[in-house]
């Protein structure tokens, strides 16, 4: 195992800089999840990693040692691609044991690796055969499988999961998560996905335009995003963000509406344009006439109901923006309905509309 440290990394093609001096320092043993949509650098950022991109500018640390100018075959590094990889001529068994042969470790020794990994990642029935055999889920574990058996310091995972269907991806990140609790290797995982994001890593890199935005526990960017990207993009619904201005020392008004909600004293920052952001599930259909303590009520237009069994989505419109509640499997709404939603403000987020960074922290999540 080691520990892996990004270090000023840029990456330039030509002119166009799409990695912008990024640190990033990663424990031994660690999950890692970079994350970010297409075009963010994630990507990239792992490539240089494995020694399959020049480094730019910066410097790329495995166990302490620089190696910007090491060859991929010498970082001690094993890397399972989106789209498998894997040799076709080949059954499941040689394709496993091609990368030890090649590095001339003894017979003895590869099958015992090989038997070993396919164990633990249940292929020992398709050992025979060949990949045109197996299905979509079976072909990225047999991926993974000729990673495991060359026992690196670092795994790296280049959106693994993108090519199967919803369900074998859900069943599948439960495979690797208990992969990792097993083997404990220090691995980098990229994906587009934040649902992947935030059930595998121990800590999430949220990159944007060749920047990190945010790194932090899938806890931390859930409920304390630093930014309004953060906040858009992490999150299914991702969070409500209206547009508010000030009215007086502790109310804000939604959008170019009428209607003000007055803050919990001591959460407004002193100065600038602000965006008011709030989850879906700290929204509820106000089904009584008084709102409690912390929360206030807001008219609202329905648009979309998405009953889901275990809760329903509301989709609505307040002051002319898009707002989404996640409320209880019986209440459900009649869209192009009027109604009152009701917000936690102790759950509210501000964000500065110039930076688009947050300026104001919500309240423990209970």
């Amino acid at each position: 195992m080691a520990t892996v440290e990004f270090r000023k990394l840029v990456k330039r093609y030509g002119t166009l800089e799409v990695v912008h001096a990024i640190d990033l320092q990663i424990a031994d043993g660690e999950f890692i999840v970079l994350v970010g949509p297409s075009g963010c650098g994630k990507s990239t950022s792992l490539r240089m990693l494995a020694g399959l991109e020049d480094i730019s500018a910066g410097e790329i640390l495995i166990n302490g040692r620089v190696v910007n100018e090491v060859e991929p075959r010498d970082r001690d590094i094993a890397m399972v691609f989106q789209d498998y990889a894997l040799y076709p001529h080949m059954n499941v068994y040689e394709n496993m044991m091609f990368s030890l042969r090649y590095r001339n470790v003894p017979r003895q020794e590869i099958d015992r690796r090989v038997r070993e990994a396919a164990a633990v990642l249940g292929l020992d029935p398709y050992l025979k055969r060949r990949p045109r055999q197996l299905s979509g889920g079976q072909r990225q574990r047999v991926a993974m499988g000729r990673a495991i058996v060359r026992d690196p310091q670092v795994f790296l995972f280049d959106e693994p999961l993108s090519n199967l269907d919803a369900k074998l991806r859900g069943s599948m990140r439960i495979e690797m998560k208990k992969l990792h609790q097993r083997l404990g290797v220090t691995t980098v995982y990229v994906t587009h996905d934040q649902v992947e994001a935030m059930t595998l890593a121990d800590r999430v890199v949220v990159m944007n335009g060749g920047h990190i935005e945010q790194i932090g526990t899938p806890d931390e960017v859930y409920h304390a995003p630093a930014s309004l990207f953060v906040a858009g993009f992490i999150g299914a619904p991702t969070m409500n963000l209206i547009p508010v201005q000030r009215e007086g020392a502790r109310g804000l008004r939604l959008g170019s509406s009428s209607d003000v909600v007055q803050v919990p004293a001591g959460r407004l920052p002193e100065a600038g344009d602000l965006v008011f952001g709030l989850r879906p599930e700290d929204v509820e259909v106000a089904l009584t006439d008084k709102a409690p303590a912390g929360h206030v009520d807001v008219p609202a237009l329905v648009e979309v109901v998405e009953p889901l069994g275990a809760d329903t989505l509301v989709f609505t419109t307040v002051a002319g923006h898009p707002v989404a509640a996640r409320v209880r499997p019986d209440v459900r709404p009649a869209p192009g309905s009027a109604l009152k939603l009701r917000f936690n403000l102790g759950r509210m987020h501000l964000f500065d509309t110039a930076s688009g960074r947050s300026v104001s922290a919500p309240a423990a999540h209970a």
